[in-house]
């Protein structure tokens, strides 16, 4: 039975399928003393009760009793350590990019001008100020992929914005900040060519001042719902205003872009013991060949890289970059502390089922899709880079927030990983999806597109399945459609919105 040891100071390795009683581990000389579960740890070494359980090189937490070589280490023995301090954080000037550079150094996408991301899709995005329109908005949007888009071959598609926000809210609360700029965002999306399109309810505290400027807001980009005469008045302003912008979208076209002018986000999902060793690492790896190159790259969920947070900040460029992430996950600390809770509520029955046995082994795994490239930026909820590069993000771990939250700062394509499984999409941009192990893949064949398990059984490395992704992320960016996209799967846009609901 074969076992992955990540680190020369681990004293734990995982299994890499279930194992029985009795087996050998390949290169231990260790018996299994009880049957251990799929990516579960084994104990390499006696760990007395009070000492440290050690994967990735770092304390996962505390025997609650003593193993020998051999015993199965789930959940229910460790005890988790403290979060690390933030007042502490120092920048440290690390990090680094992939040796190697890569031959392609391009893509075809569509320019919005300069210092703008381009976009990777030509869609015509409908947002809304508010829930109420959502109703009104589905049923245009269904006449308009029927009848206006066969009419314009060069657009992809219609996305109707719909969310949760815009009224009963405390629209003047300090935290309505981040759900106002998500919208505000969104509604500027660089896949949305900068054709403005807003359905207003008329009444809501989310008004249309507040998510456009000044000058955008005219009967060209905005339909107020209250201001037409009935149903089928308010179906036809929608309509007309569509057709419009649907006549200038279809007037763009790809055009050769260098890799700077990409914004590319990733998240994972449904992790596993395999996260940290397959699929994240080899995003990572992608990820540092893009930012090498001047693109802006993303990687967020607060609770599921606090535990990580020392490592982020010693590959941090500036102490300003350091005293924004202070900032940003210290907010956090101080919001689940208002709930009750704390980081450790964030792991699941799957994350356990896949051998993640608390929150600090799931963080280790999670920052691997960072790579190990500087760390030039660090962003609040839905804020736009400012340059190329690797960000952090601060957002929310949840995949239905965490994606809308990352699709409101400009990325046009985001990588997503899963050792559990998920279907998990957004339609306003591709979604490369990768599992970790080849189960899932031979189970759900035609979701993902790259299977990361030749990293686990030794078939395949880190860095050629990192560059197998970064050119499968170029060419989905140019036009290949994603697994996601070919079937037709998405979620719905959930708005962060931490404020008070009135």
């Amino acid at each position: 039975m074969r076992a992955i040891k990540i680190n020369e100071r681990d004293n734990v390795a995982v299994t890499i399928a279930e194992a029985k009683k009795g087996d050998v581990l390949e290169g231990f000389s260790i018996t299994l003393r009880s049957d251990v579960p799929q990516g579960h740890k084994v104990a390499l070494k006696p760990i007395g009760k009070g000492e440290a359980c050690v994967r990735y090189g770092v304390v996962l937490g505390y025997l609650t009793e003593d193993v020998v070589p051999g015993d199965w280490i789930n959940e229910h023995m460790l005890t988790l350590p403290p979060s690390p301090a933030l007042e502490t954080l120092v920048y440290g000037g690390e990090g680094e990019y992939p040796s190697i550079n890569p031959e392609r150094t391009t893509w075809m996408g569509y320019d919005n001008g300069d210092g703008k991301p381009a976009g990777t899709r030509n869609i015509l995005g409908i947002t809304t100020t508010v829930q109420c329109c959502a109703g009104v908005l589905r049923a245009a949007t269904e006449r308009i992929r029927k009848e206006l888009l066969p009419k314009y071959p060069n657009v992809d598609d219609v996305s109707a914005l719909i969310h949760p926000y815009g009224c009963g809210v405390a629209i003047d609360a300090p935290d309505a900040v981040i759900p106002i700029r998500c919208v505000k965002n969104l509604a500027h999306h660089p896949n949305f060519g900068g054709e403005i399109m807003v359905v207003s309810l008329g009444c809501e505290k989310l008004s249309v001042d507040r998510i456009l400027e000044k000058d955008e807001i005219n009967d060209e980009n905005v339909v107020v719902l209250q201001e037409c005469d009935g149903y089928s008045g308010m179906i036809d302003s929608i309509m007309a205003m569509a057709d419009r912008k649907l006549k200038k979208l279809n007037e763009r076209r790809r055009t050769e872009l260098p890799v700077s002018k990409l914004y590319v986000g990733t998240q994972c999902g449904g992790s596993d013991a395999f996260s940290g060793i397959s699929a994240n690492p080899a995003i990572g790896y992608a990820l540092g060949l893009l930012a090498k190159q001047g693109a802006a790259t993303i990687f967020s969920e607060v609770t599921e890289v606090r535990d990580a947070v020392e490592m982020i900040a010693l590959r941090c460029q500036d102490q300003e970059t350091v005293d924004k992430l202070k900032k940003e996950i210290g907010w956090y600390d101080e919001y689940l502390r208002k709930g009750g809770v704390d980081r450790s509520a964030n792991t699941t029955p799957g994350n356990k089922k896949g051998g993640l046995s608390n929150i600090k082994e799931k963080s280790m795994g999670s920052v691997a899709k960072s790579g190990f490239s500087p760390i030039v930026g660090v962003l609040g909820p839905a804020e736009m880079p400012e340059k190329g590069g690797m960000h952090f993000m601060a957002t929310p771990a949840s995949d239905i927030v965490c994606g809308p939250t990352q699709l409101a700062s400009g990325i046009g394509l985001q990588v997503f990983s899963t050792g559990r499984g998920t279907p998990y999409s957004l339609k306003e941009i591709p979604v490369v999806k990768l599992c970790t192990r080849h189960e899932i893949k031979e189970r759900w064949k035609d979701i993902f597109d790259i299977d990361t398990g030749d990293i686990i059984t030794g078939k395949g490395t880190i860095e050629d399945v990192g560059l197998e992704l970064y050119n499968l992320i170029l060419d989905c960016a140019s036009g290949k459609k994603s697994r996601a996209e070919e079937l037709g799967i998405y979620n719905d846009l959930i708005i962060d919105n931490p404020a008070p609901i009135t």
